[in-house]
């Protein structure tokens, strides 16, 4: 079949990737000049299976609610005279039972070791790389109530097969010795050595590479307009091309993976995505002083960050503001994560010359993405992997392709329009 995907983030180039290997022809339209420059381009880097925890829990809930009002707040709820932002945060309050719960982190769980599985066989059969480190995601904690309260969460993970370590603040030094200066405000945390991290954007370009080297047809600096449908079935779409040109291309089989703006392309053919933005930044710092710098990924729970040693680089992500779909940068959001890193590593990089950037995280209400079928029959969904694409998305596009191509995906996961 002719199957064009709209969207080459990191999420688009892995299912055009699996598609073509299942046999397609494939086109991937994407609006910037090249892959993965929007959301996949400066993220956390973490491959974060064992940590991989709906947002929608009653903690979070309260976090929020306790949060009101804080410029530098985690995550800053900004409410709008937007209809589909208050419906997504009551489906959100919906999604913090704990029944839901539950179902929820299963879902998420299996899609991403499934995910994290592909990627390392995608990485051995194409020898690509991208500043990847296979030493686990380290957990820490300085806060006694949110650490006791942790070791619920990881008997949870450990249930699902994931092993999640609790562990002291010793323990914690002797796997990340670059922690050995907050030794004394360490109240201990959670270790999974199975967890990995790397740089998205390098493993999506070269992806993209190998990709169009087996055939596929990467269309950048076009934009999608609209989406034409004909006797139930999508029939093409009408873009923009690099020349500015108005036209339709036809295909058999349309797959959307546009991140958070796919809700408002499908609003039009009824299909109501519940998606919303999450702006997250992220902050690059040239490490100076190796052995003063972390090697293994780290999650700062306090603060909610992430960090990711990459190459000479250290990257530290993290927040979440519900704002609309502006990538301004804010420069008190960018003190605090600079602030806190400076706090934890004082020696270890160049501050001075940090590079902030944000993107939107395409977030559904329970964290679960929109992965399947939809009541058009040769259109189908990639998107609304929230925090978690890069961790997700191997898994998503294998089992995407699986999809398109007549077959049952070998993960249990409660894929849209199937049954």
């Amino acid at each position: 079949m002719k199957v064009v995907v709209l969207g080459a983030g990191v999420v688009g180039t892995a299912s055009a990737w699996y598609l073509r290997r299942a046999g397609h022809e494939v086109t991937v339209l994407e609006r910037q000049p090249g892959p993965a420059l929007e959301t996949s381009f400066a993220n956390g880097c973490q491959i974060s299976v064992s940590h991989a925890e709906p947002w929608a829990n009653p903690a979070t809930l309260l976090k929020v609610l306790g949060d009101l009002g804080r410029a530098d707040a985690p995550l800053l709820f900004r409410l709008r005279a937007d209809p589909l932002q208050w419906r997504w945060c009551l489906q959100f309050v919906r999604e913090c039972r704990p029944a839901r719960v539950a179902a929820n982190l299963r879902n998420i769980v299996a899609i991403a070791d499934y995910s994290r599985r592909s990627l390392q066989a995608l990485r051995a059969e194409t020898g690509i790389e991208y500043d990847s480190l296979a030493r686990g995601i380290l957990h820490f904690y300085t806060d006694q109530r949110e650490f006791d309260k942790s070791a619920h969460a990881a008997a949870a993970m450990r249930d699902l097969g994931c092993p999640r370590r609790t562990i002291g603040a010793d323990e914690l030094v002797r796997i990340e010795p670059a922690l050995a200066g907050l030794r004394a405000q360490l109240v201990g945390g959670d270790f999974t050595l199975s967890d990995e991290s790397g740089d998205v954007y390098k493993f999506t370009s070269k992806l993209a590479c190998k990709a169009a080297a087996a055939g596929i047809d990467f269309r950048y600096n076009t934009t999608v307009t609209r989406l034409l449908t004909e006797g139930g079935k999508v029939s093409g779409v009408e873009i923009i091309d690099c020349e500015g040109r108005h036209q339709p291309l036809r295909a058999d089989a349309f797959v959307i993976a546009l991140g958070s703006f796919s809700a408002a392309l499908l609003a039009p053919l009824g299909i109501g995505l519940m998606i919303y933005p999450g702006k997250g930044y992220s902050a690059t710092y040239p490490i100076v002083d190796p052995d003063a710098a972390p090697t293994v990924s780290l999650t700062d729970d306090g603060h909610k960050l992430v960090m990711s040693r990459l190459g000479s680089r250290l990257r530290v992500a993290g927040t979440c503001e519900l704002n609309g779909y502006s990538r301004t940068l804010d420069p008190v959001r960018c003190d605090a994560i600079t602030r806190r890193v400076r706090a934890l590593f004082p020696d270890a990089c160049d501050y001075g010359s940090a590079t902030y950037w944000a993107g939107l995280r395409p977030l559904t209400p329970s964290n679960v993405p929109y992965i399947g079928k939809t009541r058009y029959a040769n259109l189908y969904l990639n998107t609304g992997h929230g925090t978690l694409g890069w961790t997700m998305a191997c898994g998503s596009g294998r089992a995407l392709a699986d999809i398109v191509s007549g077959r049952r995906p070998e993960v249990e996961f409660a894929f849209a329009g199937m049954t």
